[in-house]
């Protein structure tokens, strides 16, 4: 059997499922706060947050605020919030807002999904694809894998909607590592992305936290986060 179709059956089980079964295996709020590092040196600081937003939605959002160097300079914030509803243990999408404000330059996109179908608004340009069943988002990604580690998995695929259309993106957890953070130091569970060369890592510790406690991106710019301190339940 596929993990595609181990994901499906898990999918179906999921939907099948009153939402109060797994009220008490999924988080309800927290608040995360790391340290961010861009090619080693300090940048900035993130704050990860997740809290009830009623109608059965939860609002999931990341602040980040460049403290050093040309970050600081340029007052570089970024700003991201999702709206997702629980599926099963996936927090699955609703609408995502990311917002970059700098001196040289600044960055909006929106996602929503209406039905059947994400409407994407990225600056100026409009993209329309159809939806799929348990899909997350960049930025609720790495709480929906935390999620899946906590509940035993090995190989984890996930689909993700982008800019222009849904990513089967697919994580494979490669060993155990001694992690050391701010928050102290951990025995960990690596994950690596395996279906794209995009030099994405990611250290959990699923039996203490949903969200990692070190994440590194390549994509974009050699930036690592790392755990300073975890409020929640």
């Amino acid at each position: 059997m596929t993990t595609k179709t181990l994901l499906r059956a898990g999918l179906a089980l999921a939907f099948a499922l009153p939402a109060a079964a797994f009220a008490a295996d999924v988080p309800q709020s927290f608040t995360a706060t790391y340290q961010v590092l861009k090619d080693g040196g300090p940048l900035g600081e993130a704050t990860v947050t997740l809290k009830p937003a009623g109608n059965g939605q939860f609002e999931y959002s990341n602040q980040t605020k460049g403290t050093s160097g040309l970050a600081a300079m340029l007052g570089a914030n970024v700003a991201e919030t999702s709206r997702f509803t629980w599926a099963g243990q996936v927090p699955q999408a609703v609408s995502y807002h990311y917002q970059l404000d700098a001196a040289v330059k600044s960055k909006t996109r929106d996602l929503t999904v209406q039905g059947g179908t994400v409407q994407v608004q990225d600056n100026k340009k409009s993209f329309s694809y159809a939806a799929v069943p348990g899909m997350v988002e960049r930025n609720t990604l790495p709480l929906a894998l935390g999620l899946a580690l906590r509940s035993g998995q090995q190989q984890v695929a996930l689909p993700v909607a982008v800019k222009q259309a849904v990513e089967n993106q697919q994580f494979k957890v490669s060993g155990k590592e001694k992690v050391t953070v701010p928050a102290g130091s951990f025995d960990a569970v690596r994950v690596d992305r395996t279906d794209a060369d995009r030099g994405f890592n990611a250290w959990y510790v699923p039996a203490k936290f949903p969200v990692p406690v070190k994440l590194a991106q390549k994509d974009g710019g050699d930036l690592t986060m790392e755990l300073v301190k975890f409020e929640g339940r």
